[in-house]
């Protein structure tokens, strides 16, 4: 019974994420995340004061919000992001302002902090042809269905609206 158990936890230790790392961006000596990441993270005094300015200061459109919510059926989304982008710093808490407003599951959103390599804590985002960020990667049915790369064409949920509406 104690060797299943250890393997048991042995094997668990192999599969988990770790999440939340830090390092130094060596461009302007901040503060940077890495690898997996959650949203605590960006309560970081590094992260928090450009985190919570976007996230405030964008205003989704109820309308397409409204409409985004019957289209949600087996979405998952997997954002990258570089803490050091300012496109990254705009639009990360802009989207995960709409995420929160059509009450988008946790479980179904992965986020994954790269340098400005495009590199992750490991090879996390080796697979995913990322050269710019932010990227967002909308799957259905664990199936790619589209991204929007660096900059909506419309605005954040119009472009997700369009990408899960078309599946």
């Amino acid at each position: 019974m104690k060797s299943f158990v250890l393997l048991l936890l042995v094997s668990f230790s192999c599969v988990a994420q770790d999440y939340n790392h830090f390092t130094v961006d060596t461009v302007k000596n901040k503060k940077m995340l890495i690898g997996y990441c959650t949203r605590e993270a960006f309560n970081d005094t590094a992260f928090s004061g450009w985190f919570n300015e976007s996230y405030s200061n964008y205003l989704p459109d109820t309308e397409v919000i409204n409409q985004l919510k019957d289209f949600l059926n087996n979405v998952k989304v997997k954002i990258v992001l570089g803490t050091w982008c300012g496109d990254s710093r705009e639009f990360v808490p802009a989207f995960l302002k709409i995420l929160d407003a059509i009450n988008f599951p946790d479980e179904h959103l992965e986020m994954i902090c790269v340098d400005r390599k495009k590199k992750g804590f490991g090879n996390e985002a080796d697979d995913l042809d990322i050269n710019l960020v932010p990227t967002f990667i909308f799957y259905k049915n664990n199936q790619e269905i589209g991204r929007i790369i660096e900059l909506p064409n419309v605005t954040l949920e119009a472009d997700f609206l369009e990408i899960v509406k078309n599946q």
